[in-house]
């Protein structure tokens, strides 16, 4: 991680839609850009509202400054009538309803989804342990082997689709006290089966997020998606993860059981 640790996710404007990517509920899309290509982008118009969105940049944030492979991400910014062309009137409405700004990830052309057999080599142990220790820490129910949210590409895996994660930000209680639950959802994990130890795991990468480099993650969220104060609810999502990166640390003892009864 570098000095600075400001991670200011660039703002692109959406030029043109490309092609609904209708695989999962939320409708994400192909998107052309100004001058950046061409981008995955996940719309706050979506039925997951913008808390997903919130999710989506914390988490790629995390996993950039962790070193783990997630396509280049920005916040993608729609105008009045973008894509009114489209003849789908499901696409028309969500489209109306995500004016602003939206995540996207870089498209990666080609990709594949990720094969547990046939992409085994690109992902050692060190790797799967950090990807798992990862999602434990991001409360990632959406990386199974039903749907791995994984990408193979130009000779190595990325991470995708994180829309799910931080699921805590749901509920109607102080976030903080819920920081250290254990994860039991983790030993449906893709990789953890191919994890080296995540203990291990957890003091190698625990270092690389200190408190500047999570709230630096956290700042990158548009002050539209966070209701009702951009600055409060900031500062809880980052005592959050703090809390869970110090406090008792259940979810890692549980990936760690979890892993070794496999």
């Amino acid at each position: 991680m570098p000095e600075n640790v400001a991670m200011a996710l660039p703002l692109l404007v959406a030029t043109r839609y490309v092609l609904p990517l209708r695989e999962g509920g939320s409708l994400p899309a192909i998107v052309d850009t100004d001058g950046s290509g061409e981008y995955v982008v996940k719309f706050k118009g979506a039925g997951q509202g913008p808390k997903a969105l919130v999710a989506e940049v914390i988490a790629a944030n995390l996993a950039s400054a962790l070193g783990l492979p997630v396509p280049a991400p920005a916040i993608v910014e729609l105008a009045e009538g973008f894509g009114e062309a489209e003849p789908d009137p499901e696409i028309q409405d969500l489209l109306r309803g995500s004016v602003g700004k939206n995540f996207g990830l870089a498209y990666l052309p080609g990709a594949l989804g990720y094969d547990p057999v046939a992409d085994a080599s690109m992902i050692d142990a060190d790797l799967a342990a950090a990807i798992v220790w990862f999602d434990a820490l991001i409360t990632n129910v959406d990386r199974g082997p039903r749907n791995p949210n994984l990408l193979a590409w130009d000779g190595k895996v990325w991470l995708i689709d994180h829309g799910v994660a931080l699921y805590f930000q749901y509920l109607e209680v102080d976030w903080q006290t819920r920081a250290g639950d254990a994860f039991p959802q983790i030993e449906q994990h893709i990789l953890l089966g191919r994890a080296g130890d995540i203990r291990a795991a957890h003091e190698r990468l625990r270092p690389l997020l200190m408190p500047d480099v999570v709230t630096a993650a956290v700042a990158d969220v548009p002050d539209e998606w966070l209701d009702p104060s951009p600055a409060l609810m900031r500062e809880r999502y980052v005592r959050y993860l703090e809390a869970r990166l110090d406090g008792r640390l259940d979810w890692v003892e549980e990936a760690e059981r979890a892993r070794r009864s496999r």
